[in-house]
């Protein structure tokens, strides 16, 4: 360790670098002592007085925070200690010079040149501050270091050691210098892949403002690539992650480095920036970065995986009505459905999805996607994809563009689309199955094109009886009563058994489990054709008698049904005393 220096002249000579001089504490030796020098011969400054004012304002504080850091009880084993204190040290040593040319009132040096070296090193000092008062302010002083020097967390460690650990590595990447930032990086990075519960404790912990940016700093890539990497985890994690990258400024330098980064930055910075526009309140922000030209073009020419996360992007723009006149005028329908024929399963459903959006806000997207002859592949893509997420997307888009009255004749013409949309009421999810349903209710579907789907009507009697998804069970009766327009069809539901038990439960008063108003529309339809068959299948099932108990209820049009089944018992019975 140094001796203590009998003057301040001796401190601006000391060889830092020196071995004993590398420990912390004799480093510390020497600020302290030039501070005391500071504090007084300050107080004989008669050149430049209010700079020097200010550099005084400084010293007070700063002794006082290193008065707290020396009482740490691990300070000196601290590695950012061994990098801050000789900068310190080099900053004070660097002002005492001047102080001895300012001692006289009558200055006679180049004083811009003074004024400028003082407010360099008055800023300097500043800064010094502030790294010291955060260090201090972490914690990590307190306890052995435990970030950095091995990389990673031990399994089961306590969450305290875990809250000390994020602390540590915002610490160093806020005041470390390259390979400290580097260090903090690595492990900032094994924590958020290894434990995914972290991820909320890295946000209330760490500064994440000051991971966003290093965003920027394109001189020091490998820097610049994890953070990336690190930012576009946080943001596509949670709400409250997503959030925080947002308010910390994370949307702006991540739609710059998908307009101009390397395919994995892109690919990154596209998961970020699909996450943090998820959020409407988050989303109209894109326009302030010019984001809607990047992300369009990011679609055009990025990697399958870029043109995914950024159509997810566009997907979630549309959700934003004062953001679509921008997505026409930057052309997001053409791109939207140039990706409908993509490789990637994932882009095809953002697309779709961002699509049945536009469509259904007006008669100008419908426009624009028919002109792209975006319906066509949309009806291929029926035709052609298993994937029940993009088929589901697929169908939506359909549905919003069927609010065109040109659109239901080209899809009530397309056997092909209609007989797939049978298909998919028989096999697919519940979401499908009610977007099916609901399609082909509102379709003018042909005799012969309803005859070729006939097998989907037990399928639609199933969904009659289920309450959710809400809208499921009035779209599968309307699709059941469209296809019982053709008296084949009629005769088919009402000759298998199993459909018949259905519909007569369905009517049972009892039965709470579907609105009444659906099975008596049903039966009506079964009865338009005043088929002998179906009335007599009817009146064996029992059908009579619930009819007139919901008659009894006010069910809309249950008294008719029941009225024309009466009918029929009383010809029946006529008929048998004719024969006899």
């Amino acid at each position: 360790m140094y001796p203590i220096p009998s003057s301040a002249s001796a401190v601006t000579k000391a060889p830092v670098s020196s071995a004993d001089g590398d420990h912390p504490q004799a480093i510390l030796d020497l600020i302290n002592h030039l501070l005391s020098f500071f504090l007084q011969s300050s107080l004989n400054i008669r050149s430049f007085v209010s700079r020097w004012q200010l550099l005084r304002s400084k010293f007070e504080p700063l002794r006082s925070i290193l008065d707290s850091l020396s009482s740490s009880s691990h300070w000196t084993d601290n590695l950012l200690i061994q990098t801050l204190l000789p900068d310190l040290l080099s900053t004070l040593q660097r002002l005492k010079p001047l102080s001895e040319q300012c001692v006289d009132s009558s200055f006679s040096g180049g004083k811009l040149r003074m004024q400028s070296d003082l407010d360099v090193l008055s800023s300097t000092l500043s800064n010094h501050i502030r790294d010291l008062n955060l260090l201090l302010r972490s914690g990590v002083l307190q306890r052995q270091p435990v970030a950095v020097v091995s990389s990673q967390l031990r399994r089961g460690s306590h969450r305290e050691d875990v809250h000390l650990f994020i602390r540590d590595i915002f610490t160093r990447l806020q005041i470390g210098g390259i390979e400290f930032k580097k260090k903090a990086l690595e492990s900032l990075l094994q924590l958020l892949s290894d434990d995914t519960k972290s991820v909320g404790l890295v946000v209330k912990e760490g500064n994440i403002a000051s991971l966003i940016q290093l965003l920027e700093l394109h001189d020091i890539p490998e820097i610049r690539d994890q953070a990336v990497a690190a930012v576009s985890i946080l943001a596509s994690t949670n709400d409250e992650t997503r959030k925080c990258v947002f308010e910390g400024g994370g949307l702006g330098p991540m739609l710059r480095i998908l307009d101009n980064a390397s395919i994995p930055l892109k690919e990154r910075a596209a998961i970020a920036v699909e996450s943090i526009t998820a959020d409407v309140e988050n989303a109209w922000a894109v326009s302030v970065y010019s984001g809607v030209s990047v992300l369009i073009e990011a679609c055009r020419t990025g990697s399958p995986a870029t043109q995914s996360h950024s159509a997810g992007a566009i997907r979630n723009l549309a959700c934003v009505v004062n953001m679509r006149a921008s997505l026409a005028e930057e052309g997001a329908v053409p791109v939207l459905v140039h990706l409908l024929g993509s490789s990637s399963v994932a882009a095809q459903e953002k697309a779709a999805a961002g699509l049945s959006i536009l469509a259904e806000s007006g008669g100008y997207f419908r426009a624009l996607i028919l002109q792209e002859r975006g319906l066509q592949k949309l009806m291929w893509l029926v035709n052609n994809q298993s994937s029940s997420d993009v088929l589901e997307s697929v169908l939506r888009a359909i549905t919003s563009l069927s609010a065109a009255d040109s659109v239901v004749g080209i899809l009530s013409s397309s056997t092909a689309f209609i007989v797939q949309i049978g298909e998919l009421i028989k096999q697919g999810s519940s979401n499908l199955q009610h977007l099916s349903a609901t399609l082909l209710a509102n379709l003018f579907v042909s005799d012969e094109n309803k005859r070729a789907i006939s097998s989907c009507m037990y399928s639609l009697m199933k969904l009659m009886e289920c309450p959710k998804p809400e809208g499921l069970q009035d779209s599968a009766a309307q699709a059941l009563i469209a296809l019982l327009s053709v008296r084949p069809n009629k005769k088919e539901l009402i000759s298998d058994e199993k459909n018949l038990m259905r519909l007569i439960q369905m009517l049972d008063a009892r039965n709470d489990s579907v609105p009444k108003k659906l099975p008596v529309d049903v039966v009506t339809a079964v009865l338009a054709s005043d088929s002998h068959f179906c009335k007599q299948r009817l009146l064996a099932a029992g059908a009579h008698r619930h009819l007139q108990q919901l008659a009894e209820m006010e069910v809309p049009g249950a008294s008719k049904a029941a009225q024309k089944l009466t009918m029929s018992r009383i010809k029946t019975i006529f008929s048998r005393f004719g024969k006899e």
